[in-house]
């Protein structure tokens, strides 16, 4: 089952700032150029898939989760501290700005009892299959 989008450009960005990372030099480019995504994991449990998306540091009233035409869409926007200067930094390594994450839903997903949970940074997306596609299980009988 595949639920995520391919984006080359961000995968590209992904091993820049690995790379980045691994010889010392995160200190990032110019912010306004760099794209963010918080990551995902999806999983089944209990009969529903489950989306959990790691985004700390957002308000849950800035975090806007829609179903439409199959598609699961996350959008929301990190704001970044204005208290503090920005010449006042040593380092930046969190992302702001806003963000937009969409999955193809599988045709198994019952669209219309979808719910969504937000605690301690990590949004929790809860995606009830439908009925008929749960498994059965169906009894053997054996004759002699």
């Amino acid at each position: 089952m595949n639920l995520m989008r391919f984006d080359p450009y961000r995968e590209l960005a992904s091993l820049e700032d690995r790379l980045q990372r691994a010889f010392g030099q995160a200190e990032r480019r110019d912010e306004s150029l760099a794209a963010w995504a918080p990551p995902v994991d999806i999983y089944e449990h209990e009969g529903n898939i489950v989306l959990k998306a790691e985004i700390p540091g957002i308000d849950a009233k800035d975090v806007d989760v829609r179903v439409e035409n199959n598609t699961l869409t996350l959008r929301g926007e990190r704001k970044a501290d204005h208290e503090v200067k920005k010449e006042s930094y040593h380092r930046v390594e969190r992302s702001y700005g806003a963000f937009t994450r969409s999955f193809t839903l599988p045709n198994v997903v019952d669209t219309s009892n979808i719910k969504a949970e937000y605690k301690d940074g990590v949004l929790r997306v809860i995606l009830p299959k439908r009925e008929e596609a749960k498994p059965k299980s169906i009894s053997i009988n054996v004759t002699r």
